[in-house]
């Protein structure tokens, strides 16, 4: 079994779109939603959600009505400004952080701090097959947790189901949700575009993936808006050691297969764009 994780240095250079379509190249496959921030793998795979899950993540500051006296030490010592007072002093859910600092100061031994929810995850049917994903709720942090649940669930479907491919659809930038996405896996692909910014984010990108020593290969999407830029990406890729396996032209073909909730792929095998990413999948699993 072998795990694949999709990245961009940055949102909106079509990691998604390409992910879609190695759904319906991939045959006995798992796929995982790791953009749990913003996931929107779920608008292609419209998937049949079978299993709904909690998910807890930081823990948050609760104070007892019953024990306080009014103190004001929470207030004063809280950096986040999470404790508030009306009538009572109460905490403020969204900008707690889950320090502690209100229960260790507390003289009334009234605050506690307690589990909350932070979002959730599910396992789902597709048309291709299952997927893992998740929703983080508003405001909440720890998407770094979530992801690593969602591709620990993944992996123990993989396992089960004995299958060749988990094809993990990351998270954008270079922060802690992406290290938690690419950490362990067999390969990762970075999805760019040639543009200045997408160079920049490349370069930073293709650092991180090196720290921890995973196999790395390029597809420069959009390549013909600037095949200038694009061959010079190229080049500079090359001589770092990470090959560039795919080349995706530019076509309304995207937004078109989009509008129908399908992959490029399986909306029309036939255009220019699905069949690079035909054979950008082939030359993906011929590599590692």
């Amino acid at each position: 079994m072998k795990e694949i994780a999709v990245i961009s240095g940055k949102g909106g250079t079509g990691k998604t779109s390409i992910t879609a379509s190695f759904a319906t190249l991939a045959k006995n496959s798992i796929f995982a939603d790791c953009d749990v921030d913003a996931a929107d793998l779920f608008l292609i795979l419209q998937p049949e959600i079978k299993k709904r899950n909690d998910f807890n993540g930081r823990p948050k500051a609760e104070i007892d009505p019953e024990k306080c006296s009014s103190c004001g030490n929470c207030l004063e010592h809280c950096r986040f400004e999470a404790v508030k007072s009306t009538s009572a002093f109460f905490i403020d859910k969204i900008s707690c952080e889950g320090c502690g600092v209100c229960q260790l100061v507390c003289p009334e031994d009234a605050v506690k701090l307690k589990s909350s929810i932070s979002g959730e995850w599910y396992i789902s049917d597709t048309r291709f097959g299952p997927l893992i994903h998740a929703k983080l709720g508003t405001a909440e942090e720890n998407s770094g947790k979530l992801v690593a649940l969602v591709r620990m669930q993944a992996k123990l479907l993989a396992e089960n189901r004995n299958s060749d491919f988990i094809i993990i659809d990351g998270a954008p930038g270079m922060g802690c949700p992406v290290i938690s996405c690419i950490t362990g896996t067999d390969a990762v692909l970075v999805v760019t575009e040639p543009t200045v910014s997408g160079e920049h984010d490349l370069n930073r990108i293709c650092q991180l993936t090196r720290h921890f020593n995973i196999p790395t290969f390029i597809c420069i999407n959009k390549y013909d808006i600037n095949p200038q830029m694009a061959q010079k990406m190229e080049s500079s890729a090359e001589l770092i050691g990470n090959p560039v396996i795919g080349h995706v032209y530019y076509d309304s073909v995207f937004n078109d297969a989009q509008r129908r909730g399908m992959s490029v792929v399986e909306y029309d095998n036939t255009a220019l764009p699905a069949r690079q990413i035909i054979d950008m999948w082939k030359n993906l699993t011929k590599n590692i």
